[in-house]
């Protein structure tokens, strides 16, 4: 693999799975295909005011919401066909939703060399087997606990969301020999989950399809940074666009 980089440090691209690299959610059709639908629905029904207060206030309320619908749906489910349905759902998930614009951005990082990762709150089951197809260089994500050959449903670790998007990528990064100060750093997101990331970074990209009402607003948006790197005539566009923008 090339060394990604740019002058005296290495470069790194972060790219969040679901909502970014993707439309929309993973884990609810992933349990789907695991469980079935009625199992799920029922689960989601039983525990549904604390998943919607989840929803509201995020944090470890949120963390701690979804450990427990993995407890209720995956508690004594084989992790070998756990394994199984993960890749067969993961082939057809990026069939049906990877996003083309953030996919290209993505091979634009590989083109310049840089290393590519996906770093995800999903589990690490099907999200290690979608930055295999996808070309990345790793995937950093929610692990799931096991009891011999058996899930418990609890995390492995912590919830792979906000602060702990960060700290696992700069371990990996610490773990690849690529210095003990941060690289060069790009981070695409799209929700509150994903800001401390994007916060941390030298180059933070809004993916989200929200513009100015999304979370995440204050960042460039991924139109406009794929537009800068296509060339002068696109970066001009960018620079009306964002004069138009503040204008408004």
């Amino acid at each position: 693999m090339s060394s990604g980089r740019e002058g005296p440090r290495p470069t790194v691209a972060a790219f969040d799975f679901d909502g970014t690299l993707t439309r929309g959610g993973s884990v609810v059709p992933f349990l789907f295909k695991a469980r079935g639908v009625v199992p799920v629905v029922l689960a989601v029904l039983r525990d549904l005011p604390r998943l919607a207060h989840a929803a509201v206030v995020g944090g470890t309320a949120s963390d701690d919401a979804k450990e427990a619908l993995f407890m209720r749906l995956l508690a004594g489910f084989p992790v070998a066909e756990l394994d199984r349905i993960a890749h067969e759902f993961v082939a057809e998930h990026l069939r049906r939703r990877l996003r083309a614009d953030t996919r290209e951005r993505l091979e634009w990082h590989r083109r310049q060399g840089h290393h590519v990762v996906v770093v995800s709150a999903s589990p690490e089951a099907y999200v290690r087997p979608a930055a295999e197809l996808i070309g990345a260089d790793a995937a950093l994500a929610t692990r799931l606990a096991s009891g011999g050959d058996l899930l418990t449903g609890r995390y492995e670790g912590k919830n792979c969301r906000g602060a702990e998007k960060y700290a696992r990528l700069m371990g990996w990064i610490r773990s690849q020999g690529l210095g003990p100060t941060q690289p060069v750093l790009w981070a695409y997101g799209n929700s509150r989950g994903d800001r401390r990331l994007l916060e941390a970074a030298d180059h933070g990209v809004d993916a989200g399809r929200l513009g100015r009402l999304g979370r995440l607003s204050r960042y460039p948006r991924l139109s406009q940074v794929a537009r800068s790197a296509a060339g002068p005539a696109a970066r001009r566009e960018v620079a009306h666009d964002t004069a138009s923008g503040a204008e408004e």
